[in-house]
């Protein structure tokens, strides 16, 4: 198999770690989501729960881009990264770990901006998987134990989350359609059938 990666962007509640993991057996191949963390925090020297309490939290400091203007990932003991807020450091962490997964390994990578990230990669495809409120809804309630609408609140809340961490650093905008190779809606089609999509879609692209 070729250096194929899969980055999966999600709604909260959509399944989308699960389409993840479902895509990763069936291709035999990782799937990383809060392991990127613990990879992230090996290669930086960050202890992993610095990574664990910024895990696709958005910030109010200075503009990302202003950063990346500036500064070319030149190791984590260069001037301009020991310089940034604490936050930055980690996002370039994980943006430096992505690449480096994607180079030496087929996989699938769940959130954490890795298709933006993996902007320039060959053969990337970047998946967004939504759904429904009421489908999420009701999925999130019977998960965690909650009434419908503090599920509905929780799903809200995340979904702002990581619209905003996603919208401040990379330059698109999250959920939007125009920024994905291919957007499912796992609510109609489930786990399996967005598997299926997936790989037919990848299938197509090899056909050209």
């Amino acid at each position: 198999m070729n250096n194929h990666i899969y980055t999966i962007g999600r709604e909260f509640g959509s399944g989308g770690k699960d389409i993840g993991l479902a895509l990763a057996r069936r291709l035999g191949v990782k799937c990383y989501d809060k392991e990127l963390l613990d990879e992230a925090a090996k290669e930086s020297g960050f202890c992993a729960e610095i990574f664990e309490n910024h895990d696709e939290k958005p910030t109010n400091s200075f503009l990302y881009s202003l950063v990346m203007d500036t500064y070319s990932f030149g190791g984590y003991s260069s001037a301009p990264f020991l310089d940034m807020p604490l936050n930055h450091k980690v996002f370039l962490a994980q943006f430096d770990t992505i690449k480096k997964i994607a180079e030496k390994e087929p996989c699938v990578i769940v959130g954490r901006c890795a298709d933006y990230a993996l902007a320039d990669h060959p053969s990337c495809v970047n998946v967004f998987i939504h759904a429904d409120l009421e489908f999420r809804s009701a999925k999130i309630s019977k998960k965690m134990n909650l009434t419908v609408n503090k599920a509905r609140d929780l799903i809200q809340k995340n979904d702002k989350r990581r619209a905003s961490y996603y919208n401040y650093y990379t330059s698109k905008k999250w959920g939007d359609s125009r920024g994905y190779d291919i957007t499912l809606d796992s609510g109609r089609i489930g786990v399996e059938g967005c598997v299926d999509l997936i790989l037919a879609f990848r299938k197509s692209l090899e056909k050209k």
